[in-house]
């Protein structure tokens, strides 16, 4: 079998035998097949897609490429929580406690920033001391005692997706359908969980532009999870705004424990309740969803979940007391503000540009190697629908180099639209999957 040979396949929109994908996972893990084979591949499949015969192979085998865990020692449901990544998305770390405290165990293998996007465990590692490398069996011991735990994809659990997460983001391939179910789903799959609650964005911030293309989404990872008799729901939410109104690793961390605290944005504290819901209810905790949404506002009204998370900083190396006290956490040394050119209503922020922007910070990553600044970023102060006078604030950029700093203002500048008419309200959950 020749890797060439399989890359012409693929590029012919033939479909692929399990044998030949689990070579091409197997190979690509063990270094035998290089990254430009690779990103061929991953070019091929963007262009030409997969069959669910396809995309089931691809899954399993890169779920087979590392350890599968059993957590059938854990009393309870074990339920995750994935989004497919949004700008200012920050609702796993306050979902995750809130479902934690409500008595659901929370397993969370999560990722990094791709491109755009902000990754939870870049968002956590700015919090001083936070480690997500832990081992499997430090990640068990912390599930079992405090039943939530965050780490990323170890190489023992799905490397091929570990290699594979990284080599989309610079090949051009992040936003194929099939390589991100299988992506989403094999780490996901491989962590022991029962139940899956996913978190698919739509719109300018998201991979999927199109809510037709966010629904191919939903159904193909429901029906990998379904065909490996896991519970899985999806929720499609717009994405054609910043989530909340912090955009970069250490000012979403401080949202987060704003929200925490009930202080935070409207529609960041909503879409995490529902999240959390689904998750207790498909945890079993509740017998219906109504019950479920109720012992989550519950969950976060008495600070039972605050302390949760707070407790989980802690135990992964973490200083808590910087969720309390924001000068602990890393700071950026300038601010710049982006005022309105008029007056009237902020009809559109194009979220992917605020992304964009605070990528080129220093935020994410445009090389697999960059290196994060977890200080810059962008705190928005309007939102879509509010009323805004010629020359007041739209937005503060944080940063600590002012390289690229003036590219980044003139994009943010033009992400912002004002108009002379209230825009009409836009629904913040879509649809419900599964």
């Amino acid at each position: 079998m020749r890797t060439v040979d399989l890359i012409l396949r693929k590029r012919g929109g033939e479909e692929l035998s399990v044998e030949e994908l689990q070579y091409l996972v197997t190979g690509y893990t063990s270094g035998d097949i290089p990254d430009y084979q690779m990103s061929a591949f991953l070019m091929a499949t963007y262009f030409n897609g997969m069959t669910d015969r396809e995309l089931s192979a691809l899954t399993e085998s890169m779920m087979q490429s590392g350890e599968v865990l059993t957590l059938s020692d854990i009393p309870g449901v074990k339920v995750d929580k994935h989004s497919t990544g949004g700008v200012g998305d920050k609702t796993s770390l306050i979902c995750a406690p809130i479902a934690a405290a409500a008595g659901v165990p929370v397993p969370m293998i999560s990722g990094r920033g791709l491109g755009h996007t902000g990754g939870t465990l870049d968002k956590l590692e700015s919090i001083p001391g936070f480690r997500t490398d832990l081992t499997v069996e430090q990640f068990r011991a912390q599930l079992l005692e405090l039943g939530l735990c965050f780490i990323g994809q170890s190489e023992e659990i799905s490397p091929a997706d570990k290699r594979l997460y990284a080599l989309r983001d610079v090949t051009g391939t992040v936003e194929s359908i099939p390589l991100i179910a299988s992506s989403i789903m094999s780490k996901k799959m491989a962590e022991g969980i029962d139940a899956l609650v996913l978190d698919v964005k739509v719109g300018n911030g998201a991979f999927m532009k199109k809510q037709v293309d966010a629904r191919r989404l939903a159904q193909a990872m429901v029906g990998i999870g379904r065909r490996l008799d896991k519970r899985v729901q999806a929720l499609i939410t717009d994405m054609n705004q910043p989530l909340g109104y912090a955009i970069g690793n250490a000012l979403e961390v401080m949202e987060v424990s704003q929200t925490l605290q009930k202080a935070g944005p409207a529609d960041l504290t909503r879409l995490s309740l529902e999240l959390a819901a689904r998750m207790i209810y498909l945890g079993k905790i509740t017998p219906t969803l109504d019950e479920a949404r109720k012992l989550a506002e519950d969950k976060l009204m008495d600070g039972s979940a605050y302390r949760k998370f707070k407790q989980v900083v802690q135990a992964q190396g973490g200083n808590p007391q910087a969720l309390d006290r924001f000068e602990l956490l890393p700071n950026a040394s300038g601010m710049r503000e982006i005022l309105s050119p008029r007056a009237g209503f902020v009809s559109a922020i194009m979220a992917e540009d605020i992304g964009r922007a605070s990528q080129m910070m220093g935020a994410g990553r445009a090389r697999k190697e960059d290196v994060i600044d977890p200080a810059v970023g962008v705190i928005l102060e309007v939102k879509v629908g509010e009323k805004v006078e010629a020359g007041s604030v739209l937005c503060r950029l944080y940063y600590t180099a002012e390289e690229n700093l003036d590219e980044a203002a003139d994009l943010i500048e033009d992400a912002f639209r004002i108009s002379g008419a209230r825009p009409e309200e836009r629904e913040l959950i879509l649809e419900v999957v599964g």
